[in-house]
């Protein structure tokens, strides 16, 4: 969607080199992610999709950041939130969609991953395992890739302040720091790891201050600030652009809802508490910072609420229209075959269902990807 900005220039991306278009844009990308995420809960509420797990109050840093990248050349390893941060490098709501009703022509995995395992082979985004913590080290592996290949990519990969506990983050940022490659660590610090407050999962208030121990950059920033996401790190990727190595960021978040949509977060959390979370929303916080800069008015705004309304119904009607994978392609794509593509002519008529084309931006698994 093409947003144009009021006839005057609001100068509020001048220091970070943004116009207000791209702000625009990085606006809308926010809200979609919110609309999308929303739509999943409904979904499963209604019993259609059966588990969500939610990136809502994590948008904002996502999308801040990823505008740092260049989307389809650089590469992202993403973690179960990051539904805003795919949406920002490339894939589109039918691509989420599908994944949450595991069909077929599903990008991520052809429908062989539960929900929240976003990926897509054309915009260089690798599907993760569940076990939390790994991506770092396929991040890394991308990267050293990048690095003797001489290709100028940066890998970036994301994850909880949980998961950065985890043995995989100090091989994986060791190796990185050793080596000076190009990768960026994000930490989604929302204060838990399902139920357990990060008080009782790190001994230091910032997780950031672990990159001291690895001799690379340790960065904290307001998650709900997308600008201040933004410049971390445009300095990251600028530093792994010119061969200095990894940094390591620290985006302090709120999470709106429940770990999961197994998950009744009230049992732990207290009202105030989750008031306050309320409060540290990205979305209404950077819809006020573009309207005070005179970026966002109520006619844009509009604009961009309902192109996110028909986007999120047609992802929805397009997902569950499309076929489910068959049984006899369950162990398609386990090792290196001759194999047509999830979602071809030939994966569905193997079900007895017509050819579908994925319109909108939606490609088919191919089961592999190269750097």
């Amino acid at each position: 969607m093409a947003l144009k900005p009021r006839p005057s220039s609001s100068h509020l991306g001048d220091d970070v080199g943004l116009t207000d278009a791209t702000l625009l844009a990085m606006y809308a990308t926010v809200a979609l992610a919110r609309a999308i995420d929303e739509r999943m809960w409904v979904l499963n509420r209604a019993g259609r999709v059966p588990f969500v797990i939610s990136g809502q109050g994590h948008e904002g840093a996502q999308v801040g950041i990823v505008a740092a990248l260049r989307a389809g050349f650089d590469w992202m390893v993403p973690f179960y939130r990051s539904v805003a941060a795919v949406l920002a490098f490339g894939m589109t709501p039918r691509d989420i969609m599908l994944a949450q009703y595991a069909k077929a022509i599903d990008p991520s995995s052809g429908g062989r991953q539960m929900p929240g395992h976003y990926g897509a082979a054309r915009h260089n985004i690798l599907s993760t395992s569940s076990p939390v913590g790994t991506q770092i080290l396929h991040a890394v592996g991308i990267a050293l890739a990048a690095n003797v290949r001489r290709t100028g990519q940066v890998a970036i990969t994301f994850m909880g302040e949980g998961a950065s506990n985890q043995g995989d983050v100090h091989e994986g940022l060791n190796f990185a720091a050793i080596h000076r490659l190009p990768m960026i660590l994000v930490i989604e610090n929302n204060g838990y790891a399902i139920s357990v407050p990060a008080a009782m999962e790190c001994a230091v208030e910032d997780v950031a201050i672990r990159a001291s121990g690895y001799g690379i950059p340790g960065v904290v920033v307001d998650g709900a600030d997308v600008l201040g996401c933004y410049r971390a790190a445009r300095e990251a990727v600028e530093r792994a652009r010119a061969g200095l190595g990894p940094t390591f960021i620290e985006a302090k978040v709120t999470r709106l809802t429940g770990h999961s949509s197994d998950d009744q977060q009230t049992k732990y959390r207290s009202a105030d508490e989750l008031e306050h979370g309320r409060g540290r929303d990205p979305l209404p916080r950077f819809r006020d910072v573009l309207r005070q800069a005179g970026v966002l008015d109520e006619a844009t705004e509009a604009e961009i609420s309902a192109a996110n309304r028909r986007a999120v119904e047609d992802a929805t009607e397009f997902a569950e229209a499309q076929a489910d994978p068959t049984v006899e392609t369950a162990e398609w794509y386990v090792y290196a075959e001759d194999r047509p593509e999830a979602g071809s002519a030939a994966v569905l008529s193997s079900a007895g269902a017509p050819g579908s084309d994925p319109a909108g931006g939606s490609v088919p698994f191919d089961g592999q990807s190269e750097l």
